[in-house]
């Protein structure tokens, strides 16, 4: 167990610049959701781990092994080094639990924030159906404001927020483009996937490099969407180019802050996506050579592929050692009262 728990804590360092390298091979949805299951899952994989050695330590606790009918001698001869791997493991989940709940509070304070200086209601708390579910409902409240800003504010329903500046530094085609890029954000649920990036990073350090490739991969993926709904992408690219242009111009003190699952049209590495959309190709990738381009992504995704199985494998193997350590330390207990 000691041996195969460490994979999941060691892989993300490796697991991380692999997904970065895919997603850059990929179209943008696919991209975002690579980056996305790859940070949730290797989380996962680590917090799991740090349970188990937490969990083989309690085990040797007399008073836990007893209920448990557990030999305790058999395990400390077992796995002598578990109770200083179990403090550690101890301190890191308390450590990360609280960041996570400290995340997860900033992140509904800062939205409930949003809507309260809008005027807005505060939304009842969603169902895990009503939370994943997708709607096509989505409100637009315009701010009588002079500086440019535009955003997708998550909630129930979701609304695009726009202050009168943005929408006067746009022609109509463009603003059409632009509300189109925020309703692609709420209705592919693109708060979400910030919100796993930023719980990814809290619960293990290398996937904090996962946040800023995720968040301009959702930039694109709506943009490819706002191209798709007005059906020209020059004129997205316009409108992406103007609308970041138009907010640079307004004074840091005067913007209004946004929240940080709150996406918007002009965040982001803006003249790259500009690029994209102009691009011959519909999903906005650079050509390659003939060849290069599919070994690269061929390799990236099997490197990609083996870091998941190994980390998966030695959280599975961790369980079943623990398992069946847990099954011999009984026995034993139940053959020395005998």
């Amino acid at each position: 167990m000691i041996v195969a728990v460490w994979a999941p804590f060691l892989v993300p360092f490796l697991a991380a610049p692999a997904a970065r390298r895919l997603a850059e091979a990929l179209p943008p949805r696919a991209a975002a959701w690579v980056l996305g299951c790859t940070g949730a899952l290797l989380a996962g994989a680590s917090a799991a781990s740090l349970g188990l050695l937490l969990a083989g330590g309690l085990l040797r606790i007399p008073a836990v092994a007893a209920l448990a009918h557990l030999s305790v001698p058999w395990l400390a001869d077992a796995s002598p080094t578990t109770m200083v791997l179990a403090t550690l493991a101890g301190i890191a989940l308390v450590v990360t639990g609280a960041l996570t709940l400290r995340t997860a509070h900033r992140q509904y304070r800062d939205l409930r924030r949003a809507r309260a200086a809008l005027g807005l209601p505060q939304p009842p708390r969603p169902s895990l159906r009503e939370l994943f579910s997708p709607t096509d409902h989505h409100p637009l409240a315009v701010l009588d404001e002079d500086h440019a800003d535009a955003y997708a504010l998550p909630g129930r329903p979701g609304r695009i927020v726009v202050t009168a500046g943005m929408l006067r530094a746009l022609p109509a085609p463009e603003r059409a483009a632009l509300l189109a890029h925020e309703r692609a954000h709420l209705t592919s649920r693109h708060h979400l996937f910030l919100a796993t990036a930023e719980y990814a990073a809290v619960l293990h350090p290398a996937l904090r490099q996962l946040r800023t490739p995720l968040g301009y991969h959702l930039e694109r993926w709506a943009d490819e969407d706002a191209a798709r709904s007005v059906g020209d992408r020059a004129v997205t690219a316009r409108a992406v180019g103007r609308a970041a242009l138009a907010a640079s111009r307004t004074p840091r003190r005067e913007r209004r802050q946004r929240p940080l699952l709150a996406p918007a049209a002009a965040a982001g590495p803006v003249p790259r996506r500009v690029a994209a959309l102009l691009s011959p190709q519909p999903d906005g990738l650079t050509a390659a050579l003939p060849g290069t381009g599919n070994r690269r992504r061929a390799v990236a995704a099997l490197a990609l592929a083996a870091c998941l199985a190994v980390s998966a494998a030695g959280t599975v193997e961790a369980t079943t050692d623990l398992h069946h350590a847990v099954e011999i330390a009984q026995a034993s207990e139940a053959g020395a009262r005998r």
